[in-house]
């Protein structure tokens, strides 16, 4: 893995925070290093950033040109589009591009392999610039299974 910023990747944020004589402040700090890894069975490598310890929540950068095979979420995810395009391309045919702005559930564990290969989804970077995203899962079992209009 590499240790880098990929182009178009977020390298710091505004901190708001109280100082020890409980005066709130506001610094530009810098993110760490980003690292190129695959996030599911069969997914294209992608730039990473834990944010929290255990990985529920993380900063993504898809690079210009990314595109993956058909797989699954490995447990389900909200992924919020922060900067750039990608597209998911559900097993039924259904092509949907997000921008900045938008976000989806990724809750498509548990399907059964066509017989043309097609399993979970294909997704890919659109554009060109790379797709920051932001994605907040929860790893157990809670939103296993979620049908549309769950959190509604």
């Amino acid at each position: 893995m590499s240790d880098t910023q990929p182009a178009g990747a977020p390298t710091a944020y505004w901190h708001l925070w109280t100082d020890d004589d409980g005066v709130s402040r506001q610094d530009l700090t810098p993110l760490g290093a980003m690292q190129q890894a695959c996030l599911n069975p069969g997914a294209s490598a992608q730039w990473s950033l834990d944010l929290v310890a255990d990985g529920n929540a993380f900063l993504s950068v898809l690079p210009v040109g990314w595109v993956s095979d058909w797989h699954e979420n490995t447990v389900p995810k909200w992924i919020f589009v922060l900067s750039g395009r990608w597209y998911v391309e559900s097993m039924d045919g259904q092509r949907q591009v997000f921008g900045p702005g938008d976000f989806s559930f990724g809750g498509d564990q548990d399907t059964v392999r066509s017989a043309d290969g097609r399993f979970g989804h294909l997704s890919g970077q659109v554009g060109d610039a790379p797709c920051v995203q932001l994605i907040l899962q929860r790893n157990g079992d809670g939103w296993r299974g979620a049908r549309p209009g769950a959190f509604s």
